[in-house]
């Protein structure tokens, strides 16, 4: 774990503080498609009561959405991400690595299949909650 504005690991979910600032303006710059993902499918744990952030900072990268509780980050994809190909598989790699299983969807699929998205999402959440639950750290005792 790494402290003083750097990476933490564990119960912080690979968060880099270093990185806020440009999740902010990913946030504040968000696409079309991703504001209506979270509009409808993520806000306000509208994805079966699951909590989703917002481009969060997670270990040298910004995840579009991400479920701390199920170790799950869903990523749009623009049509620059054609050409990207080799970096994005680097980094769902590498994002594995720390823990997270990536979906991906592009900004087509969210503008015109926006339910058969969210059925991919409910679909992989049931096939896999147990298994993601029991990797997370389990809950202090109440005192």
């Amino acid at each position: 774990m790494k402290r003083g504005g750097e990476i933490m690991n564990n119960n912080y979910n690979h968060y880099n503080k270093n990185l806020r600032p440009f999740a902010v303006q990913h946030r504040n710059g968000s696409t079309q498609s991703e504001i209506r993902a979270w509009c409808e499918l993520f806000r306000n744990k509208k994805m079966l009561g699951y909590p989703f952030l917002r481009q969060r900072p997670v270990g040298n990268y910004i995840a579009d959405f991400m479920c701390k509780e199920l170790k799950l980050i869903i990523e749009i994809d623009g049509p620059y991400h054609q050409f990207r190909y080799k970096e994005d598989l680097q980094r769902e790699l590498n994002l594995n690595k720390l823990g997270f299983t990536v979906l991906r969807f592009t900004n087509e699929e969210i503008r015109t299949q926006i339910n058969n998205v969210e059925r991919a999402i409910v679909l992989w959440i049931e096939e896999n909650k147990k298994h993601s639950l029991s990797r997370a750290p389990s809950p202090s005792p109440l005192r």
